[in-house]
């Protein structure tokens, strides 16, 4: 039975409107409202979207939007998804940006972000340990995004340079393993 337009909007408005720290962040709520709550698709099919949305150019958020509405109720779907993702953020930015002069500077503006920093790492973390666990990625495989990480942070590769090689040898790998 396909969703109506009003549940696809108010789970992407929910998703978009409470949470804190960008795309990654809202995976856990997503999957929550996507898998979980109303089984509009399976976890396999949700990790594979989300690693589909991360490689296409744009937003992650909007692109997990468009193609699960597009998924559930065609261009109609994904137009209701990607409204209701983007409303609560566009207008806290457009409040932020006409209010942010007056506290730039207050102390307690400031510790509220710092306070929410952590808060943001756990929400990207997260789902990273899920999908892994649901991916069966083993103990072998954590040196690579360790490895990733470490070269970005420590030695200053760019990401593109990361990605690309990762991808290479990744693409080596299975010429290799289905070879053997």
């Amino acid at each position: 039975m396909q969703p109506k337009y009003c549940d696809i909007f108010w789970s992407f408005l929910k998703v978009g409107a409470f949470t804190v720290g960008g795309g990654y962040a809202m995976i856990p709520l997503m999957q929550r409202e996507l898998v979980t709550k109303h089984g509009w698709m399976g976890e396999e099919e949700f990790m594979d979207q989300v690693a589909l949305s991360q490689a296409m150019p744009g937003v992650f958020a909007v692109n997990m939007a468009t193609m699960t509405g597009y998924r559930l109720r065609g261009k109609g779907g994904a137009a209701v998804a990607i409204v209701g993702n983007v409303l609560v953020p566009i207008v806290f930015i457009l409040l932020l940006a006409m209010f942010f002069r007056t506290f730039r500077e207050n102390p307690i503006v400031d510790r509220i972000f710092m306070g929410l920093r952590p808060a943001v790492v756990a929400l990207i973390a997260a789902p990273v340990f899920t999908m892994a666990r649901n991916a069966k990625v083993g103990w072998s495989n954590v040196w690579i995004p360790v490895a990733s990480a470490l070269l970005i942070w420590l030695f200053g590769v760019s990401p593109i340079v990361v990605v690309l090689v990762a991808a290479l040898l990744g693409y080596i790998y299975s010429l290799i393993t289905r070879n053997s």
